[in-house]
C-alpha cells in the first residue's frame, strides 16, 4: 500500500482497530488513549473528536499539537519492517503508534511503552 493511500485513509476508520487490538489483549480504550496523548499531544477529547470526524490519518498526525520527543526512543519491527529507519517522517510517526499499540497488546508495561 502506497504512503498517500494509507495517509488519505479515515482517522475513524484505523481508531477502532487499534482499540479493538489493545482489547482483545485485556487492555483498555484508557490505556489506548494514554499512548496516543503520549505520542501527539492530543487530549482524550481531541481524539475522539478526530475519531468522530472525518479527518485523514495523515492529517491526525500532521496537526498534533505535541509530537513527544521521546518518541524517537521508540525501536523495533512493525509491520516486517524497523521503525526507527523509516525515512518519510509521516510514515515513520504512523508506525511509531502502530509500535505503541503492538507494545501495549503485547502486555508490556505502561511505563516501559511510555519511554517512563
Amino acid at each position: 500500500m502506497s504512503n498517500e493511500k494509507v495517509y488519505g485513509m479515515s482517522f475513524s476508520k484505523i481508531y477502532p482497530f487499534l482499540v479493538s487490538k489493545a482489547e482483545k489483549k485485556g487492555r483498555t480504550l484508557g490505556e489506548v488513549t494514554q499512548v496516543i496523548t503520549w505520542l501527539t499531544g492530543y487530549t482524550a477529547e481531541e481524539i475522539q473528536k478526530a475519531a468522530a470526524s472525518s479527518v485523514t490519518y495523515g492529517d491526525f498526525f500532521r496537526n498534533a499539537p505535541h509530537l513527544n520527543p521521546n518518541r524517537k526512543q521508540i525501536t523495533g519491527v512493525i509491520c516486517g519492517v524497523r521503525v526507527e529507519t523509516i525515512e518519510e517522517p509521516l510514515m515513520q510517526e504512523i508506525r511509531y503508534l502502530d509500535k505503541l499499540i503492538d507494545e501495549l497488546a503485547k502486555g508490556k508495561a505502561m511505563e516501559k511503552i511510555l519511554r517512563g
